[in-house]
């Protein structure tokens, strides 16, 4: 079994926190980490999963029949099929004052479930646990990268034998999700037609900015709908909106977000690609690499880390800006090869932002080196395992 970089935080948060909740998109490994917890004889641990009928009647009356159990953590699967049960656990928190006693598992954003900031602020910590990271797997098979990029980060997927296995689970992942996950996940009724338009654009519009007029004009629809539906793929985490970097300078900023399908085997799916090779030809492949790059990156960055993009009207751009407080710390410029000469609005870019840590990162660069006196030019793994941590300042 992979080891997940996320056991570690977990871990620290059961020793913290009350509860804990493990949140990321459907099939990302969340259950398979719960039972790493599940297995402390220290601490004898009930699974129960909402999605299954027998145990989501165990909770008809959910408060007498948690108080009933014994057990020293309660593993709660598909928690947001019972928002009720936000409330309950506050009350039985302030009752027993247990670290660690209640870890909860959902597919779904904390901010579209009613309830769970207002009932359990204080109590509960979030850990998001996406796809398979590039560290989790680098060296696992001969080309881990290329294939991690193509193929995408869920576990089912990564672990498929062939394109055509690969594609077929894709396949039904992605309808799946369409006609039944979505409107289970958030108990309302989307339409499954009109949701499979709108992901199938959003594929096309992967790394833009995000524009909902133009979407809606081409599904006649209100930009509202696109809107809501948008966000809820959002709460789902299959789609990322990448804020603009906001500045009092005196040019004029781009301020839309850019938007990105979150897992790169998904998009590559949704484009209709069924091969590495395809994909090196595909005029999607720069989009293709910088929402990879950015996912991965983005996985390991701390909460209060601040991510953005750079753009400005007069043609100054930088791919992703991080940044703590007002200071940016890192600007990372992605390349599926490394230009024999960088753009002037890169280069003015780093001059807006003042920052000393720049980055421009490619697929596979085996020697980090600098082009600049402040430009070095570095391998994606590299870039993940050490540069990344050295400017956070991040313990390994």
């Amino acid at each position: 079994m992979i080891k997940r970089r996320k056991e570690t935080e977990i871990k620290n948060f059961l020793r913290q926190f009350p509860i804990v909740a493990i949140i990321g998109p459907r099939q990302s490994g969340k259950t398979t980490i719960s039972k790493v917890f599940a297995k402390d004889p220290k601490l004898p641990s009930l699974y129960f999963d909402l999605e299954s009928p027998a145990d989501f009647s165990r909770f008809e009356n959910p408060e007498y029949f948690l108080e009933s159990i014994s057990a020293g953590r309660v593993i709660i699967d598909e928690v947001q099929r019972k928002p009720e049960l936000f409330a309950i656990l506050r009350s039985l928190c302030d009752k027993n004052k247990r670290k660690g006693q209640y870890l909860l598992l959902g597919s779904a954003s904390p901010h579209l479930i009613y309830g769970v900031s207002e009932s359990l602020a204080g109590r509960i910590a979030f850990s998001e646990v996406g796809p398979f990271n590039l560290l989790e797997i680098i060296g696992k098979r001969k080309n881990s990268l290329h294939e991690h990029w193509f193929k995408g980060g869920f576990p089912d997927a990564w672990l498929c034998k062939n394109k055509k296995e690969w594609f077929a689970w894709m396949d039904n992942y992605f309808r799946t999700f369409i006609e039944r996950d979505l409107n289970t996940l958030f108990g309302t009724n989307f339409s499954s037609s009109l949701m499979f338009k709108i992901w199938r654009m959003l594929a096309h519009h992967h790394g833009q900015i995000w524009n909902a007029h133009s979407i809606s004009k081409g599904l006649d629809v209100s930009p509202t709908t696109v809107n809501k539906y948008v966000d809820f793929l959002e709460g789902a985490f299959m789609v990322r909106k990448l804020p603009a970097y906001f500045t009092k300078a005196k040019k004029r900023i781009v301020k839309s977000h850019k938007i990105y399908i979150r897992d790169s085997g998904l998009f590559h799916y949704l484009i209709n690609l069924t091969s590495f090779n395809e994909l090196m030809f595909n005029p999607s492949v720069g989009f293709s690499w910088e929402g990879y790059a950015i996912e991965q990156i983005l996985q390991l960055v701390p909460y209060h880390i601040k991510q953005s993009f750079y753009r400005t009207h007069d043609g100054s751009e930088m791919d992703l800006v991080l940044e703590s407080g007002i200071k940016p710390l890192a600007c990372i410029e992605l390349k599926t090869t490394i230009p024999q000469n960088l753009s002037r609005g890169y280069y003015e870019s780093i001059k807006d932002l003042n920052c000393q840590n720049n980055f421009l990162v490619t697929p596979s660069q085996p020697t980090s080196h600098m082009i600049n006196k402040n430009i070095m030019v570095c391998g994606l793994a590299d870039f993940l395992s050490d540069k990344l941590p050295k400017v956070l300042n991040l313990k390994k």
